[in-house]
């Protein structure tokens, strides 16, 4: 199986003047604001590092659901959420750290499998094998 998915940005302006908008080919998102002010102030909209944040926790859970379901387990509710650091190297910028954190609620399911199948998803998420940098996976786990 194969899947390709499209995003697209404009930037007008040049540097810390510009301006620019996001759309993904889906459209869920469409013509959402970035620049300057969104990545490195409080500006309204989105930035880089955020989508990767959300593609992570996105791509991560998904995986671990898979884990648990291949497992035997047929219920539960999962929730996770990756905080992506943005750090000056050189003359540029490089993501350094996925801090992944997750809550599990699973019947039937010992916390100590739970991290296991955590670590296994983590390991085989392709936004995981993707980024290159330190990730860490915090789970907690409400049985």
């Amino acid at each position: 199986m194969k899947t390709t998915n499209t995003g697209s940005a404009t930037y007008q302006g040049l540097g810390k003047e510009g301006r620019g908008h996001i759309s993904t080919g889906s459209a869920s998102l469409s013509a959402i604001p970035y620049g300057f002010n969104t990545r490195f102030e409080e500006g309204p909209g989105t930035n880089p590092e955020e989508l990767i944040a959300a593609a992570h926790a996105s791509c991560f859970t998904m995986a671990l659901s898979f884990k648990l379901a291949e497992a035997g387990h047929e219920d539960g509710t999962l929730t996770t959420s990756s905080k992506v650091t943005l750090e000056k190297d050189g003359d540029g910028f490089t993501v350094t750290r996925s801090e992944l954190t997750t809550k599990g609620k699973v019947p039937g399911l010992a916390q100590e499998k739970f991290e296991k199948l955590a670590e296994e998803a983590e390991a085989g998420c392709p936004i995981s094998k993707l980024l290159n940098c330190d990730i860490t996976l915090s789970t907690r786990f409400e049985g």
